[in-house]
């Protein structure tokens, strides 16, 4: 098949702004080509010391498909998942962050018209994510296990860099953090050494223009919120 490449993004600002979290894919695929492109430019995201922490492994077409039927099997035994490696989010998460956190959840539902009661039908959609939405690609990122704090921070401008040159070439993206919670079948399939922890995967592909759900903007703060400028007494 041949890859099918929609309206990219045409500067950094529109890249930004027209990124989202892309949770229905349509099947059209993505070259490998085309993601070595993307992970080389990502590789420009800056690091302390140029350590360049990272490491990506890359699943896509057959090697997709493959991990997929892997994680239903693996569903069967444990539908919720192996224990994480770390906590992805903090315990007794206090406001604003566990409002902001609720609110959309209920907006990511509520698009999808799944109310609160429907337990059911929000596991399904949950699981949603160890399909990767349908993406043909995905890339998980690790991290050498004897970095700190600092170097996860590059990870993560890494990754951002890699979403945003997606976004220049047409393509969306989901990172997903849920994986977490199949870390060690991950990390089986694609062969990542024990000195290295999972972080998330990220889905790559071409959005479904008809789906409801990738229409859903989530809300930002206010600048105020989260930014002090400092003054300077004359």
């Amino acid at each position: 098949m041949t890859e099918t490449i929609t309206a990219p993004a045409t500067g950094v600002r529109e890249a930004l702004y027209s990124r989202r979290s892309i949770r229905a894919f349509t099947d059209a695929p993505v070259a490998d080509a085309t993601l070595r492109e993307l992970l080389t430019d990502a590789a420009r995201a800056p690091s302390g010391g140029n350590l360049q922490p990272w490491s990506a492994y890359v699943l896509n077409g057959a090697a997709t498909d493959a991990f997929r039927a892997r994680i239903r099997e693996a569903m069967k035994k444990h539908p919720f998942g192996e224990p994480p490696e770390y906590p992805v989010y903090p315990e007794d998460l206090p406001d604003p962050f566990r409002s902001r956190r609720r609110d959309i959840g209920e907006l990511l539902y509520g698009t999808l018209g799944i109310p609160r009661e429907d337990k059911a039908a929000r596991l399904t959609q949950f699981a949603r994510n160890f399909e990767f939405f349908g993406a043909p690609a995905a890339v998980f990122f690790a991290v050498e296990r004897i970095m700190n704090v600092n170097q996860w921070a590059h990870l993560g401008m890494f990754q951002q860099s890699f979403m945003l040159a997606a976004r220049e070439r047409g393509l969306h993206t989901c990172p997903q953090e849920a994986w977490a919670i199949w870390h060690r079948e991950v990390a089986a399939f694609c062969d990542i050494p024990d000195s290295q922890m999972l972080h998330c995967g990220i889905a790559v592909g071409h959005a479904d223009p008809e789906a409801a759900v990738n229409h859903m903007q989530s809300p930002r703060a206010g600048l105020d919120d989260f930014v002090h400028f400092v003054a300077q007494d004359s």
